[in-house]
Formats: structure tokens, C-alpha cells, sequence
């Protein structure tokens, strides 16, 4: 039997934040999957590896996590005032379909980078040396991103001294300011605060009535407090990704939340789209010990968060979980505020299971409601591989 052979695809598999991905221009997928649609996300599905019954993505590039299972498509921006289009598909490791339905805050960061490497930046918007601010389109949530890249002697910079919790080797700063970051397109109605409320009881058949903040900022985060489920606050990957009862537990806040939230009409359409919302439980600082072994001070902190991410706790923290968090701890009365002590907060450094993490947010309430003009915070990214990814030919 005759088999169709291989095709080469130009991709780069690229480290940004605590996460990587592959990463594609546009113009380089094959025509059928340069349109949203079954080929393109079949053509990803195989690259990344999945749907993988063994949850190992073997046969693919992706890792097997929620932080490595990632894939972006860029382009030149056709929009004014921006430089880069970037489309981020999250994959499902052991189901088939890409989420399309939020961000990926930690590989904004090798946006910047990748597009002034890959030609999409205009040259005359990057300097020789020095810093390059590049204009991102995020065209999931419909945002603007802005990237601070450096540069030297014409190539962008990705070596450095910038240690980044949940990251081995440090690496060059990149600073991100997410401009405007509430209210995303896909959810709430277009509002920070889908149900009017800074803090709700949320009803969770099996688990009981909590308090949530429900929150559009980055993504759709479910913001509860540690100790009304059971946790500390101080819990490792371990601790929460072997007890099948506590992820079926955050599955339900998250599927009653996403209802909440207006994000979904039915229940059953949570399984559907598990890159968004995101829950995260937060608690006043405490003294742990992070997953590389470094020990962490009741005084390194202003608060613990942890988060969960694809139905697993994360290692460390979601970008657009941090933009979340700070853009929260900004305004007084939402839990993460509370958990960070109340009152006038512009940033916050919380605690996550590998370490700590700064970040910073602008409030501001106008007619009665809270806006928030950007959320900043600093990651690192590096090119692991470049050149071309195969795939089989009729695979999509």
C-alpha cells in the first residue's frame, strides 16, 4: 500500500516565559491551513502530537503539559498603529481540537522576537541597539500588547542575566505591558466584571457556595480563597495533579463559573473549551518551599496563588493568569486584593509553586466602574530550534 509521504513545514520551536510552543508565519503553512478551520487545526493537532490517548504527545513536539502543548501563527499586522497579528492555539493533549478562545501571556513574549527575526517587523521600527517597542495584535481577545524587546548590533538579544521563577537558565529581559486588558472579546459581556460584582457566591453543586471573584482581565479567571476548598495555598503540582477528586472538584468550579461568566450557555460546553477560564485560589503569604527547592519567605510575598491550566495545576503561573492577578490586586475588595492585604495596591509579587513572580497594574474607576489602562510584567524567551517541522501529508 502506497503512503503519502512527509511535507516540510517552516516553523520555529521557540521558549517565551514559563512556556514554548511551535511558532509559524502566516504565509508559511500550507494554503489550506492559512484560513481558520478543520485543516488548520488538524495540521496543528499533528504537529504538537495529539490526540494522544497516552498523554505523552510522543509522535509531536509538544510536551505533554498545558505549558508545552502551545501554538502560534504570526504575521504582518494589517491593523494601524501595529506591527505583528499573533494567534495562539492552545492544543488538547488527549482530545482533538485547538481552543482558540484566550491568549498565551508567557509566549507573548517570543512574539517580539520572533517577528523582528522572521521579517515582520518593518526594519525602521527596530533600532541597531537599544530597546525595540513592538506593537502586538493579540487576535484572540482583540488587545494590544506591547513589547520591549532589546536588541544588539542588529540581532535581537535573548541572552542575559534575567532570572525568571519556573525557568532554569536566565536569559534577556523582555517587559510586556498589556494595554487595556479587561473585558476580552469572547467573554462577560464586555465587561471586568460580568455579574456587576467584585466579589460573588458562586453555588457549586458537590463542593458548596463560594466566594469567587469572577474577572475578565488577560483571561477569564475564577478567583477563590484557598482555605474555603480545602488548600493552604502553598501546594505543589503533586499535591493537586495525583488526586482525581480535587481536579474533578476544579473542573465543577469551573464549569459553574464559566456559566457565571456568560462564557458558556450549558454546562456540557465547558469540555469544549478548556483554555478558558482559568481558577486560580489565593491566600495571605506563608513560607513553602518551591518545586526547584528553593525556599520561599512569608516575607518574598504579598500574596500565594496558584492556578490550575488544561485541567492540571500549573508549575508556575499563566501570563495572562499574572496579568489577572495584578489587574485583581488593583482594586480593592476583589479576593486577590484581600488576600494581599486591601487597600491602594499598583503591584504585586505572589507566590506560585516555582517561585515568585512581580506584577503591576494600573485602576482606575471611572463613572462608578473600574478600568484598567495596562498590566505590566517582564519575561524572557529564546529560540530552542529553528527550521522545518514535519508532518504526513494527508494529516490534515
Amino acid at each position: 500500500m502506497r503512503h503519502v509521504p512527509q511535507i516540510k513545514v517552516p516553523a520555529t520551536y521557540m521558549r517565551g516565559g514559563t512556556s514554548k510552543g511551535v511558532f509559524f508565519r502566516l504565509q508559511d503553512l500550507p494554503a489550506a491551513a492559512q484560513v481558520p478551520g478543520t485543516a488548520r487545526d488538524a495540521l496543528l493537532m499533528r504537529v504538537i502530537g495529539s490526540p494522544d490517548p497516552y498523554g505523552k504527545q510522543t509522535d509531536g513536539m509538544g510536551g505533554a503539559t498545558s505549558s508545552t502543548s502551545k501554538t502560534v501563527i504570526l504575521s504582518k499586522s494589517s491593523r494601524p498603529d501595529h506591527d505583528i497579528d499573533y494567534l495562539f492555539g492552545q492544543v488538547s493533549i488527549d482530545k482533538p481540537f485547538v481552543d482558540w478562545s484566550g491568549n498565551c501571556g508567557n509566549l507573548t513574549a517570543a512574539v517580539g522576537p520572533f517577528g523582528i527575526s522572521n521579517g515582520l517587523v518593518d526594519p525602521s521600527r527596530v533600532p541597531q541597539n537599544g530597546i525595540a517597542t513592538i506593537r502586538i495584535w493579540q487576535a484572540n481577545i482583540g488587545k494590544t500588547i506591547i513589547a520591549h524587546v532589546p536588541m544588539i548590533d542588529g540581532a535581537v538579544q535573548e541572552t542575559g542575566d534575567f532570572e525568571l521563577d519556573g525557568v532554569t537558565f536566565p536569559a534577556a529581559e523582555v517587559q510586556i505591558e498589556f494595554m487595556d486588558p479587561a473585558a476580552d472579546e469572547d467573554g462577560g459581556g464586555g465587561s471586568m466584571f460580568p455579574t456587576g460584582n467584585l466579589v460573588d457566591d458562586l453555588v457549586v453543586p458537590g463542593v458548596g457556595t463560594l466566594k469567587a471573584t469572577l474577572i475578565n482581565a488577560g483571561i477569564p479567571t475564577i478567583f477563590v480563597n484557598a482555605a474555603d476548598i480545602g488548600y493552604k495555598g502553598t501546594e505543589l503540582q503533586d499535591d493537586i495533579n495525583s488526586d482525581a477528586k480535587a481536579l474533578e472538584m476544579f473542573e465543577t468550579i469551573r464549569s459553574h463559573g464559566a456559566l457565571r461568566m456568560g462564557l458558556i450557555k450549558q454546562l456540557e460546553e465547558a469540555a469544549r473549551r478548556q483554555h478558558t477560564p482559568k481558577v486560580a485560589f489565593v491566600s495571605a503569604p506563608a513560607a513553602y518551599v518551591s518545586s526547584s527547592g528553593k525556599p520561599v519567605s512569608t516575607d518574598d510575598t504579598d500574596l500565594l496563588v496558584r492556578a490550575m491550566s488544561m485541567g492540571k495545576l500549573h508549575h508556575a503561573m499563566m501570563g495572562t493568569a499574572a496579568v489577572a492577578i495584578g489587574t485583581a490586586a488593583a482594586i480593592p475588595g476583589t479576593l486577590v486584593n484581600l488576600a494581599a492585604g486591601g487597600g491602594t495596591l499598583e503591584a504585586v509579587r505572589f507566590g506560585h509553586p516555582s517561585g515568585t513572580l512581580r506584577v503591576g497594574a494600573q485602576a482606575s474607576q471611572v463613572d462608578g466602574e473600574w478600568v484598567v489602562t495596562k498590566a505590566i510584567m517582564s519575561r524572557s524567551a529564546r529560540v530552542l530550534m529553528e527550521g522545518w517541522v514535519r508532518v504526513p501529508g494527508d494529516a490534515f
